[in-house]
């Protein structure tokens, strides 16, 4: 990448030494996996430092562009500064005045085991949706693309904790910014499904956590949302399938990010018993029938199981409950029997009761999946018409 004129490690270990070690040998970012396990003492001070980076290969290159694998800080869910992994790709060519504006893209679930993280995937999950960053780094747009804390790299990655996903994606736009001088600080922030919560989390804390940037605009296509009031229907769903394994993700997530909710006491000694299987397996080893796939929704539960403590750190997580200052698009297939219509309607409502400027569109007959593809070209057009004012 031509624009890299300072080298990331040396930039990061220049922000955190003191005068006396001036002397410090610089860091070079590790091959293979090794990658992704940061120093015990994380270069830099603040969130958004770069740890180190080095050139993106194979599907996870974006055309047009040049792009770097990137380890940055970020603060992770207890509060502690983390490593966060990601991929930087800033459009080749001469940057126009002010720089060249950044699209920061929130992917939808992978997984929580490591090996899912997209970056390792090597861009081959269908949830990084290269044709659409592709098009934004066509249109002269940085493009980067966080992992999300604890996926790929140390500890576990609390699924759906909104304030974790908000600084990983607010974060990498700091990291992309320090190594490359012409990434601009206006900002659009897109993404789907898991991502789509994340974008919206990520919007809400952008004017305190990084309020140098200059956000536009965030484009959620399906976000998940309203879970505290879903969970508990679940008690009524007597098929095994793919929404056994999202509770359990889910409950993965809860375990990591608010341990002091008793999942022992919630769920099912067997299905407790699952729980470690989302740190080893993919989305297709957890729905297996000998993992969350052979179990029915309605069996997740204890009968009786008090669920109140879960649901209100469900209800926490929620995006309906933001203030999210900068205008927001919302993009929902009528035929999602993932996230369902009728929930993300209700996130709307709640959302421009609180006076967030927002745009809602359904489409008739769209899938969970097939929403990205069949509204891309509309997003992109409110995309751009935000980032070239």
């Amino acid at each position: 990448m031509r624009r890299l004129l300072i080298p990331a490690i040396a930039l990061a270990l220049t922000a955190a030494a003191p005068a006396s070690a001036a002397t410090t040998k610089p860091l070079k970012a590790p091959s293979g996996l090794a990658f992704y396990k940061p120093p015990a003492k994380l270069p830099g001070k603040t969130h958004g430092d770069v740890i180190w980076s080095r050139a993106a290969t194979g599907k996870s290159k974006l055309k047009g562009a040049d792009t770097r694998l990137v380890l940055y800080r970020s603060v992770g869910v207890r509060g502690k500064a983390v490593g966060v992994s990601g991929l930087v790709s800033v459009p080749r060519g001469k940057a126009p005045k002010g720089g060249f504006p950044v699209v920061s893209w929130a992917h939808g679930t992978t997984g929580i085991a490591d090996k899912t993280a997209p970056t390792r995937l090597g861009g081959a999950s269908d949830y990084i949706r290269k044709s659409l960053l592709e098009a934004w780094v066509k249109k002269g747009y940085a493009v980067v693309r966080t992992d999300y804390e604890g996926l790929g790299t140390p500890g576990r990655h609390p699924y759906l904790i909104g304030s974790s996903e908000g600084r990983s994606v607010l974060d990498i736009v700091r990291a992309a910014r320090k190594l490359d001088g012409d990434v601009s600080s206006r900002l659009a922030i897109s993404g789907h499904s898991q991502g789509g919560h994340a974008a919206l989390f990520a919007a809400a804390l952008a004017p305190r956590w990084t309020p140098e940037l200059k956000l536009r605009g965030t484009a959620a296509f399906a976000p998940a949302s309203q879970l505290d009031e879903q969970v508990p229907l679940v008690r009524s769903l007597t098929t095994p399938g793919g929404l056994s394994v999202l509770v359990g993700l889910i409950g993965a997530g809860i375990q990591i990010g608010y341990p002091s909710v008793d999942l022992r006491s919630l769920l099912t000694p067997s299905v407790f018993a699952l729980l470690p299987q989302a740190d080893r397996r993919d989305m297709g080893g957890l729905a297996r029938p000998d993992s969350f796939g052979g179990v029915a929704p309605s069996q997740m539960f204890r009968p009786g199981a008090n669920l109140a403590p879960l649901l209100r750190v469900l209800a926490r997580n929620d995006p309906s409950e933001l203030k999210i200052k900068t205008p927001v698009r919302v993009e929902q297939g009528t035929a999602d029997d993932t996230v369902l219509p009728p929930f993300t309607d209700r996130m709307v409502a709640a959302l421009r009761k609180s006076r967030t400027k927002l745009t809602y569109v359904k489409t008739t007959g769209q899938s969970h999946t097939g929403i990205v593809n069949a509204t891309a070209a509309d997003v992109r057009r409110w995309i751009d018409a935000r980032l070239r004012r």
